[in-house]
């Protein structure tokens, strides 16, 4: 993920069961590139050593505020000017009373005090410690002083209760760092996404379907919430966990693919059709189980709607932006659907390559428009996300302010 690579990060770990996650955060920081510097308060020690964190991060782990060593050079002090962020996970409700009123007490509390960065804080605790009014009272007041809050997620917890409370997944942690570091080009507006394949059925236990994973689709929808949008993603049957902050609605066909999308589109949105739609459907599906009962099986199928082209026809029309999978004559094919379907740009890509196709992390791909186009050699599909939207946004402002004049 190029928007954290060389980021400069304190991870203060406050005390918790949670704690042994932010061991897994840290590796997964510093696999994104990431600079990591771990602060712990003294109770954190009683559940995780430094120790694990320094062999993780490369770098010592800051314990005490009246360190000898690093107060002669007024160590908390340069710390605090080091970081790009401070990420305080987890945060315990004790840490989150502490930094609402302004407490610097410990190493932690006073680089929270003495630095300009950003601060994050990802809380974990008991669904009743979450619910009390001092703790909501106290969250009131760090949002008032502009700290940015993760979570927390529901679920049982190591008490053997069942709420909010839980820490964010470390994975679900990075997801959201970069809407800390993006430039919020997309702040007001409202992406509408499509992504993974549609199935459409024969009978009860089977359908017709592709080898789309939904990954290029989530990862757009992932990029667009770090750069300030407003998401709503229509994701057709897979795996993926919805990026946080993203409305999600999960469809199976085409038709409802097709009627999420005109149920939540107005003329103002960006429409992105990633998804890769089945173009037919079995013209009777049966009730029940189509028998084996002859050698050979003769179906009739019908033309689906094309998601996308009904969409670019409407009067008042978003930004429509396609996917042409194509295995080839790529770009050929691709610019015959910008022109065909009445799109602002499409994005050509290659899927007989199985290194950026189906179920690839990476993607390489062609975005055009009716004057011109940009090629994209083979990246990460959440990094390559961010490239395409800056160039999707630039067009969608120009148009606007054509409209406008």
């Amino acid at each position: 993920m190029k928007i954290l690579a060389n980021k400069k990060i304190i991870l203060g770990v406050t005390g918790g069961i949670a704690a042994y996650k932010s061991a897994i955060l840290t590796r997964q920081l510093i696999e994104l590139g990431v600079n990591v510097r771990v602060v712990m308060t003294e109770s954190a020690q009683a559940f995780i050593t430094p120790l694990t964190f320094q062999a993780l991060s490369g770098n010592p782990v800051s314990l005490d505020l009246l360190d000898e060593s690093a107060e002669a050079a007024m160590g908390h002090i340069e710390l605090a000017k080091w970081a790009d962020l401070i990420l305080i996970a987890p945060a315990s409700a004790n840490f989150i009373a502490r930094l609402a009123n302004g407490l610097a007490d410990d190493l932690l509390t006073t680089l929270c005090i003495a630095t300009q960065a950003p601060i994050a804080v990802a809380p974990a605790m008991n669904q009743q410690m979450w619910a009390a009014r001092p703790t909501q009272r106290n969250l009131n007041l760090i949002r008032e002083d502009k700290r940015i809050i993760l979570g927390p997620a529901t679920g049982q917890q190591a008490c053997g209760d069942v709420g909010l409370g839980r820490m964010l997944e470390p994975e679900q942690i990075c997801q959201l760092l970069p809407q800390i570091f993006a430039p919020q080009i997309l702040r007001n507006k409202h992406l509408v996404i499509t992504a993974g394949p549609t199935r459409e059925p024969l009978d009860p236990v089977r359908y017709i379907s592709n080898h789309s994973s939904g990954k290029m689709g989530y990862a757009l929808a992932q990029a667009a919430l770090a750069y300030g949008a407003q998401v709503t993603l229509v994701s057709g049957p897979c795996d993926l966990p919805c990026p946080q902050g993203a409305k999600r609605i999960m469809v199976e066909s085409a038709e409802q693919m097709l009627a999420a999308c005109q149920q939540n589109i107005t003329g103002d949105n960006i429409f992105i059709a990633c998804a890769a739609v089945a173009d037919y459907q079995y013209s009777q599906p049966a009730q029940q189980k189509i028998k084996k009962q002859q050698a050979e099986l003769t179906l009739t199928f019908t033309r689906n709607p094309d998601i996308l082209a009904t969409i670019a026809k409407q009067k008042e029309r978003p930004f429509c932006v396609g996917f042409a999978a194509e295995t080839q004559h790529v770009e050929s094919y691709a610019r015959g659907k910008l022109n065909s379907k009445n799109l602002d740009m499409i994005v050509a890509n290659d899927v007989s390559d199985p290194t950026i196709g189906f179920n690839s992390n990476q993607n390489a791909v062609t975005l055009l428009w009716h004057d011109g186009q940009q090629s994209f050699s083979a990246a990460d599909k959440l990094d390559l996300s961010y490239e395409l939207l800056t160039i999707i946004n630039q067009h969608y402002e120009k148009k606007h302010s054509i409209k406008n004049s």
